[in-house]
C-alpha cells in the first residue's frame, strides 16, 4: 500500500489508476508530472477532456465516434459505399484505417455476442446493421471480428439475419491469429487479412 503526504495527490492517483493499463506507480508519475507542468498545459488538458466528454457524438450510420451526427468516414464521398466492414469496437476502426488497405465503410457493433459475459444480440448494434444492409444494399459485408468463438458466433448470427439480402458475406483472412484481439494485431498482418478476405462461411 502506497502512502501519500497529500490527500489531493492520493485522490488524483486513485482516479488516474482507473484508466486501463495504468497502475498506481504510473499514476503517481503522471500526477506529479501534471503538478510540475505549466498551469496552462494542465488546464488545456482538463478543458480538452471536458469538451470530449460533453460534445463527442456517435455516428448515426456506423456508430463510430464523431464530432457531428455523421462521422468523417461516412461523410467522405470518396469511400466505397458498396462495402461495409463490421467491427467490434472503435479501436478496430482505427486499427484498420492505419493499414491504408480498406476504403469502404464501417459498422461498429459495440462488442460481440458472449453468453458467458452476459452479452446478447439485443445489446449490440446488430439490428441497425441489418436495417442498414436492407436499405443501402451494399455488395459486400466484411466481418473483421476477433478470431475467437465469440467473434465467429457473432458473424454467424448476423449472416443468418441478412441471409435474405443480396449481399456477399466475407471474413478477413486468418492471418490474424485464432484467439487474437484485432486491436493488438500489427498493421501489416491486419492489412493483408483485409486484402485477402474470404467468403463467409
Amino acid at each position: 500500500m502506497m502512502l501519500y503526504s497529500s490527500k489531493l495527490i492520493e485522490e488524483a492517483v486513485h482516479e488516474i489508476a482507473t484508466l486501463p493499463g495504468i497502475g498506481k506507480k504510473t499514476a503517481l508519475r503522471l500526477a506529479l508530472f501534471l503538478l510540475k507542468a505549466k498551469k496552462e498545459h494542465t488546464e488545456r488538458l482538463t478543458d480538452v477532456l471536458r469538451t470530449l466528454r460533453a460534445e463527442i457524438q456517435y455516428c448515426c450510420h456506423c456508430h463510430n465516434v464523431a464530432d457531428e451526427s455523421v462521422c468523417s468516414i461516412c461523410n467522405n464521398p470518396h469511400r466505397d459505399r458498396s462495402v461495409i466492414c463490421v467491427v467490434e469496437s472503435i479501436q478496430d476502426v482505427l486499427a484498420i484505417e492505419n493499414t491504408s488497405q480498406y476504403r469502404g465503410l464501417y459498422h461498429v457493433l459495440g462488442g460481440i455476442i458472449s453468453p458467458v459475459a452476459g452479452i446478447g444480440p439485443d445489446q449490440l448494434k446488430i439490428d441497425s446493421l441489418v436495417q442498414r444492409v436492407q436499405e443501402v444494399q451494399p455488395q459486400e459485408v466484411i466481418f473483421a471480428l476477433s478470431a475467437t468463438i465469440e467473434g465467429d458466433t457473432t458473424a454467424f448470427y448476423i449472416t443468418k439475419k441478412i441471409k435474405g439480402c443480396a449481399v456477399k458475406a466475407s471474413v478477413i483472412a486468418r492471418g490474424v491469429a485464432v484467439g487474437g484481439e484485432l486491436e493488438y494485431t500489427d498493421e501489416l498482418t491486419l492489412g493483408r487479412s483485409i486484402a485477402g478476405r474470404v467468403a463467409y462461411p
